[in-house]
């Protein structure tokens, strides 16, 4: 059987500011789901929320991009759109950045991440198991850093020097600055990891799109690599990333990729999306309501039966008392860099806050600069 993966997500509305959604929107969203279950559509699936972005985890047969699926996720989406329209929540429909797409939801505003396997339980795969990363309050190459650290660097997978993984994996890394289509270069770590990484520390425009092994030719990660303000063009809120990763066997262990999360590495996000902050490891379904608005991301781990269906119970990663310690250090990177207020390198440069009103701001000022004249001494008498 070729087994389709599918993350959707978006952020259509939320209680008391950008939060949470509604638990009747969340309802909307699970009732559509289930109805495309019982047709046949879906094979299975899980509803979740990480801040104030519902996402909807799938698996099908249909393929990557199918346009039954993203249609059943839009609906899905506005049937909560709805609901929060009419409980006058914030930001209802916010991430629904067209009227009604005619195929699959890419480049109209929610984030989409997917990948395909023959999935029969055999050969380098006897039992099938992932992750999903999803990500609110950042922009899409938050998971730049602690995906290279997972698939090319030992120091954090010491799995990598094994035969199964010694020939390195291929990353696919996307240049989101291009809005004519999908812009990707391909670069193999470890050959290329020094070209990996000097893409990869611009986390506004260069992203991870997806990363293959290159010994067994296996998809290992699906990331949602796109730029809403590009979409848009005007900020509508943060990219908020969502990215499959599969583990165990010819890929990391889950403890391998989780690891370099406990960084809290700096991103940029936060409030209105304008400042760099630590990105905080939180269960699902965790609001943002912390000081500061910290970005924030959860990680669900699944196993997949022979029939397409996911095992009777999921694997909740960040929930757990060992990732306190890294949610205060969090805190403490976040109150420190916020000391700094609104100067340097505290907030992100003006090419990324442009969207945001800044550009109207400053643009109203760089009109009143005046030339002034070239002042001459006067001559000595």
């Amino acid at each position: 059987m070729r087994l389709t993966l599918s993350v959707i997500k978006a952020d259509i509305g939320s209680v008391g500011g950008h939060t949470k959604p509604s638990t009747r929107m969340m309802a909307a969203v699970e009732g559509e789901v289930a109805k495309a279950i019982c047709d046949g559509l879906l094979i299975d699936a899980f509803v979740c929320h990480t801040g104030d972005d519902i996402a909807i985890i799938m698996t099908h047969t249909r393929g990557e991009g199918s346009s039954e699926v993203h249609q059943l996720a839009w609906k899905a989406f506005l049937a909560a759109t709805s609901v929060a329209k009419t409980s006058g929540l914030y930001g209802a429909g916010q991430d629904l950045l067209v009227d009604a797409p005619s195929g699959n939801v890419r480049g109209a505003g929610p984030g989409v991440a997917e990948l395909s396997f023959d999935h029969n339980l055999s050969g380098t795969r006897p039992a099938e198991s992932f992750m999903v990363f999803a990500a609110d309050k950042c922009g899409p190459g938050a998971y730049n850093l602690p995906l290279y650290l997972a698939f090319a660097d030992p120091m954090y997978c010491a799995g990598l020097m094994l035969p199964p993984m010694i020939k390195g994996f291929r990353f696919h890394v996307i240049d989101m600055d291009n809005t004519a289509g999908d812009s990707v270069i391909e670069l193999d770590a470890p050959a290329d990891g020094y070209h990996i990484a000097a893409l990869l520390r611009d986390n506004e425009r260069f992203g991870i799109d997806r990363i293959v092994s290159r010994t067994h030719g296996e998809v290992a990660v699906a990331v949602s690599a796109q730029r809403l303000h590009a979409i848009a063009g005007k900020y509508t809120g943060k990219d908020d990333p969502v990215a499959i990763v599969r583990n165990q066997g010819i890929f990391p262990a889950p403890e391998e990729i989780v690891s370099p999360f406990a960084k809290a590495h700096f991103v940029g996000g936060d409030a209105r999306g304008s400042h760099v902050m630590p990105l905080m490891p939180v269960p699902i379904n965790t609001p943002v309501t912390g000081m500061y608005c910290l970005p924030i991301v959860s990680c669900t781990g699944f196993s997949i039966d022979k029939d397409g269906r996911f095992s009777e119970s999921f694997t909740d990663f960040f929930d757990n008392p060992a990732w306190d310690e890294v949610r205060r250090r969090a805190q403490r990177k976040a109150i420190e860099m916020r000391s700094q207020g609104w100067s340097g390198a505290a907030m992100l440069p003006y090419s990324e806050l442009e969207y945001g009103g800044f550009r109207d701001t400053v643009s109203s000022l760089l009109k009143r600069f005046q030339m002034h004249k070239e002042h001459k001494p006067e001559a000595a008498e």
